[in-house]
């Protein structure tokens, strides 16, 4: 009875053995089904370095003497976009060697998959004159078109991926070429852009002249906020209600158009949701810094961007899909100037009336289920205080990033980048 007692014992030590070692190794695969599928969704590695990039991963995580024979293997299938790392081992057993039982081999695996989730992303990019020094600009550029790379290779089909672009000063550019949309109101432009007319009689003298608007063809783009509430709300614009349109406005300021094309000042028009990468890549290359800082309109637009109402109208959702939607807000300085003189003069806010629209309006997006993250590029000597706006706009604490220099923005973006791309552990 003696042999018999001694071989269960032996048995339960060396399964013991075992489940820790085979426990060890899941661990460490699950680890490394996540790394590979990161570097497959950025483009980091191509399929035929799937399983040598596993085996560098897995070896660095599980260093274990005692199991030898040690085999990871690791396979995509595009079509479910899964990654599944299998690994093999044999361990040397103590007590089950003696009945004819020498090694004890084990298997295990890891699988993950890219969230069913479709994901779509506004940038609401500044780009004021401030934005012109420290290299603010070029480094804001690089970021986005980073960031465009790395969210467009998270897609598996057309369409899983939009990304919108909203450049933003005091006023966004919707394009010319709306001049004849029934959104725009041409109220306030065409109080402030007229021109003469005279009846010429002997030498051209004017024996009788008057005022009349110009000819809407020749608005290159700007409008400023909606009349209040609606410059909080995504709400679609009704000719019957003027309140709901989209005010035109001519903005000059300091010598420059912001939306005159062929200008040194040209602020870029917005780019609806898209999946053109490299339509989107060049009106961010295009970006020219120019006029003052208007957050809230940045925010507005970039929320009609991921709306289904006019005047963009995203593109239709699939029933059954699972939409991940953010908006990502980068600006260097405070508010200050809007469609409201008496708020600010284009150098300093009036009081607290811009932040105090801005954060109704963040409080509506984030009602919207649509994820805020706010990036404050603060690099004046002195700098500006933190922004608090800024701060309270961020749908998390997390999603606030106060940055002190231009070389920090591509690091900001990568990480936003990060937590839009999210994977799972599926078995």
């Amino acid at each position: 009875m003696l042999v018999p007692l001694l071989g269960c014992v032996g048995a339960a030590v060396d399964y013991t053995r075992v489940a820790k070692m085979r426990s060890a190794m899941q661990g460490a695969l699950d680890t490394v089904a996540l790394m590979v599928s990161q570097d497959v969704s950025t483009g980091a590695i191509s399929s035929s370095e799937i399983t040598p990039k596993a085996n560098t991963y897995f070896n660095a995580l599980y260093v274990n003497p005692q199991v030898t024979g040690v085999v990871v293997t690791a396979t995509y299938s595009k079509t479910s976009s899964t990654i599944t790392v299998s690994g093999q081992g044999s361990l040397a057993t103590e007590f089950l060697k003696v009945v004819g039982f020498p090694t004890f081999t084990f298997n295990v695996a890891a699988t993950t998959t890219w969230s069913s989730s479709a994901m779509r992303v506004a940038l609401a990019l500044d780009n004021t004159g401030s934005m012109s020094a420290n290299g603010k600009m070029s480094a804001m550029q690089t970021a986005a078109k980073n960031l465009v790379t790395k969210l467009s290779s998270a897609a598996k089909n057309p369409g899983d991926v939009y990304i919108s672009l909203i450049p933003f000063a005091k006023d966004v550019n919707v394009g010319s070429a709306n001049y004849n949309a029934n959104w725009i109101d041409w109220t306030d432009w065409n109080a402030a852009n007229y021109t003469m007319v005279c009846d010429s009689y002997l030498f051209f003298i004017c024996v009788h002249q008057s005022a009349v608007p110009k000819n809407h063809n020749s608005w290159t783009g700007c409008v400023t906020d909606r009349t209040q509430n609606y410059d909080i709300t995504n709400t679609a614009p009704n000719a019957t209600n003027m309140a709901t349109l989209f005010p035109a406005e001519e903005y000059f300021e300091n010598g420059q158009y912001y939306c005159k094309s062929g200008n040194s000042a040209y602020l870029q028009p917005i780019i609806p949701l898209s999946t053109n990468w490299t339509a989107l890549n060049s009106a961010i290359d295009a970006m020219q810094p120019t006029g003052s800082t208007n957050q809230p309109i940045g925010l507005a637009w970039a929320w009609q961007s991921l709306s289904q109402v006019a005047p963009i109208k995203a593109p239709a959702e699939n029933a059954g899909t699972t939409y991940i939607k953010a908006i990502v807000l980068l600006s260097d300085g405070l508010n200050t100037a809007n469609r409201w003189p008496a708020y600010g003069d284009g150098t300093t806010q009036f009081g607290s009336q811009i932040d105090n629209r801005q954060k109704k309006l963040c409080d509506n997006i984030k009602a919207d289920g649509i994820t805020i993250y706010t990036i404050q590029l603060n690099t004046g000597i002195p700098a500006d205080p933190t922004s608090a706006v800024m701060q309270y706009c961020a749908s998390d604490p997390s999603g606030f990033y106060l940055l002190t220099s231009a070389t920090q923005v591509v690091s900001a973006f990568d990480s936003i980048g990060s937590q839009l791309v999210k994977l799972r552990i599926s078995k």
